[in-house]
């Protein structure tokens, strides 16, 4: 059943990671964050560094590999009671719908006494369920924004609580996809580290001590040096440029003045022309600039770098392996938010649920029903904790 999925574009995919030289991770995100980088990092020109090259990412092996380690969903006690599940979804398209299909009849085998009202509108009306008390559960598409978090915070008093229960995709759309950084393909540069990118794509540089506005800083000579950086961007203040302001620029409003913003247009039949690929053919035609897209996008002109949560690395590109384990930066991940005041516990049949979806059956079903990724045991772990 795992092998259902495999489609021509994820060959291709494997393909396009494999030339790119796709690298291990070695650092998780929570270790990363908190190494220095020594004396003198940054100053290693970013053309000149070394990804570790990697073999296989088949999606399925991965995955799988990466929840057999995890236990089985052992009920702590029968539960009665109905669960109000909101989330991703839409009239048109019922993203996880399939899923939560999957989850809710294999949970229902183990807890019978436990119904479910589901109402997957959308990630934009789950947070608003919670803190009018019309739900118990949002299952969001994305990582909740800052101001549905501010929103419930004045509604309530208090922060909602994240249960991590997905990885996002490598390239599936609506499937929260990783972002990728490009630059041209005649660009000597192979790696950037978060401080860079923040010191290009923003104008606060809240990770370093300037901003990088030239090639020439980057440590590029020759024809590079005194070319001024072009960035090209997905809106910044919608959806995904949003994930890219909190995870990069540290929450800062303020982005490079010269920065190119893209939405989706439309192909001259009438069909959509995304806004990944748009960015991308813009920058197939500009060698000195730099941009936030997707390797589904990935055209000839165009290469993705390596991207490491400190300067001097680890250099790490996005794979299934490295989505995963979260040393990829610019990761996606896939949250529950509840209600849980200070002191308090969840509600017996919400917990119990929560368990069964962090559990190798609620994993693997995850794996087989949708385009996302599964945690790996240290973050798996680490959202049980939270039920305790």
């Amino acid at each position: 059943m795992f092998g259902s999925r495999i489609s021509i574009r994820h060959v291709w995919l494997g393909a396009f990671l494999l030339v790119q030289g796709a690298a291990v991770a070695t650092l998780d995100p929570a270790r990363a964050e908190g190494r220095a980088a020594g004396p003198g990092a940054s100053s290693e020109p970013s053309s000149q560094c070394s990804p570790a090259t990697r073999g296989e990412d088949d999606r399925d092996k991965v995955a799988k590999r990466a929840i057999a380690q995890f236990p089985d969903y052992a009920p702590t006690r029968k539960v009665t009671g109905t669960i109000r599940l909101w989330g991703h979804g839409s009239a048109k398209r019922d993203f996880m719908g399939d899923l939560v299909h999957a989850w809710v009849e294999a949970f229902h085998r183990q807890q019978p006494d436990v119904r479910f009202d589901y109402r997957m509108y959308g990630t934009a009306s789950a947070v608003g369920a919670l803190y009018t008390g019309s739900g118990d559960i949002a299952l969001l598409g994305e990582e909740i924004s800052p101001a549905a978090t501010r929103a419930f915070v004045r509604a309530k008093g208090y922060a909602p609580t994240e249960i991590e229960v997905a990885t996002g995709s490598i390239d599936t759309n609506y499937f929260d996809y990783a972002h990728m950084v490009f630059v041209h393909a005649d660009n000597p540069t192979e790696c950037l580290s978060l401080r860079q990118l923040d010191a290009i794509f923003g104008e606060q540089h809240k990770r370093g001590d300037h901003n990088i506005r030239d090639w020439s800083q980057l440590g590029l000579g020759g024809e590079w040096a005194g070319h001024r950086i072009t960035p090209y961007s997905w809106k910044t203040d919608e959806d995904f440029g949003l994930f890219f302001r909190e995870r990069v620029l540290e929450d800062s409003h303020r982005w490079n003045p010269d920065v190119r913003e893209y939405i989706h247009g439309v192909h001259a039949d009438g069909s959509q022309y995304d806004q990944g690929q748009r960015i991308l053919d813009a920058l197939a035609q500009d060698r000195y600039g730099i941009a936030i897209s997707n390797v589904r996008y990935a055209r000839p002109g165009v290469k993705a770098v390596a991207l490491a949560w400190k300067d001097g690395g680890p250099w790490v590109r996005a794979t299934t392996s490295s989505l995963i384990d979260r040393g990829y930066p610019l990761v996606r991940v896939i949250p529950a938010i509840v209600d849980l005041p200070p002191g308090r516990k969840l509600a017996p049949a919400v917990d119990e649920f929560l368990r069964f979806v962090l559990s190798r059956e609620g994993q693997s079903l995850l794996i087989e029903r949708s385009d996302y990724l599964p945690l790996d045991r240290n973050a798996r772990d680490a959202q049980i904790g939270k039920l305790k």
